[in-house]
């Protein structure tokens, strides 16, 4: 290696660009780059040279030769990036097929377009039947806290109620205090705090949504589910426009020749609570396997609003009353289609998907 001194800097740079321009590949630069811009480099003596000098003359050459070591620098990592798009347009065109050495024999269309599963659809269906009777629509979170998943709604902790849900909990804050909710009966306790806070009583809404319970899959329950909420609160509201709601709606979906029946049960957000039934669409009430030989097929769950709910929003059950119910999308889909089996719902099988396409 030469001697060099600072006189022969800008003529170091210069022969440094040319051989950087004439850089043909990322290998030669990778084997010339040490030599360019290492510790092989006339830089790099000249570098070792600037403690002979007096301090202010070394700051000056010191700034000059780090000036001139960024220009190289900076040359080779253009050169770098240049050299990469080159080799991979070299790639890409040895990679690419030759469309002059292929025959298209023949071009097919899809075998079939998709379409709204059937689910979705009834969910979409049961919307319609409850806007046409006055009903809004509202959505809630499928993650929601113990608080109002449980507690809002009179269910307290270690409270025997819980036992009726079998509960998926989410590892998020202090344990068992965040879950996939088990009914959309929460997003009433939001519509109710909204309603309070904005000053918007009365409420008629339902709710759709996504459930999740371990419960075993059988013929009539899956581990993650679709329901849809009722809740109405309004002035003057008694059991039998709960029971008129209910049956004006099983007849408008279901059609004419079913009907439905309130069976005395526990819900501990409401009081009284009842079961409803409705008329086995598969035997048509004389007695089947789904129906378990009943003639009768528990579609949901319903009832007057507690006050003990009414407290835990902030609304005077002095003043205002109302009902609330709950049933299954996926159960409405099984009696309206005369599904024997639930879990066809989630087989995924195109047989059976075509039927309601």
């Amino acid at each position: 290696m030469g001697t060099y001194s600072m006189q022969d800097v800008d003529a170091l740079v210069a022969d440094s660009l040319a051989s950087v321009a004439a850089l043909t590949s990322l290998d030669e630069l990778r084997a010339h780059e040490a030599e360019l811009d290492g510790k092989r480099s006339p830089f790099a003596v000249l570098q070792k040279t600037l403690g002979a000098l007096e301090p202010d003359e070394r700051r000056e050459a010191g700034a000059r030769l780090q000036a001139a070591r960024a220009t190289v620098r900076e040359a080779l990592d253009a050169r770098r990036v240049a050299l990469e798009a080159d080799e991979r347009v070299v790639r890409l065109t040895r990679d690419r097929l030759d469309l002059g050495d292929v025959v298209v024999t023949s071009v097919s269309a899809p075998l079939a377009a998709g379409h709204v599963g059937l689910v979705p659809s009834t969910q979409r269906a049961l919307e319609d039947v409850f806007v046409a009777m006055g009903f809004t629509v509202a959505d809630g979170p499928e993650v929601e806290t113990d608080w109002y998943n449980f507690e809002a709604l009179n269910i307290p902790p270690a409270h025997p109620a819980r036992g009726m849900w079998d509960t998926f909990y989410v590892e998020l804050g202090d344990p068992e205090t965040v879950l996939m909710r088990t009914h959309t009966s929460p997003t009433q306790i939001h519509l109710m705090e909204e309603a309070v806070a904005n000053g918007t009583l009365p409420i008629h809404s339902v709710m759709p949504g996504r459930c999740f319970r371990r419960d075993t899959p059988d013929a009539r329950h899956l581990a993650t589910f679709h329901q849809i909420e009722g809740l109405v609160v309004d002035r003057g509201i008694s059991f039998a426009d709960l029971a008129g709601v209910i049956e004006t709606f099983t007849r408008a979906y279901f059609g004419s020749d079913i009907a439905s029946r309130l069976r005395p049960a526990y819900f501990p957000f409401t009081e009284p609570s009842a079961e409803f039934e409705i008329t086995c669409t598969i035997c048509r009430g004389d007695g089947c396997r789904t129906c378990s030989q009943t003639g009768w097929i528990e579609l949901g769950g319903c009832g007057m609003i507690d006050p003990a709910v009414f407290d835990a929003v902030g609304i005077d059950a002095r003043e205002w009353s109302g009902f609330a119910f709950g049933f299954g999308i996926d159960r409405c889909a099984q009696m309206k289609h005369q599904i024997a089996d639930m879990r066809a719902l989630i087989d995924n099988d195109v047989r059976f998907l075509r039927q309601f396409a």
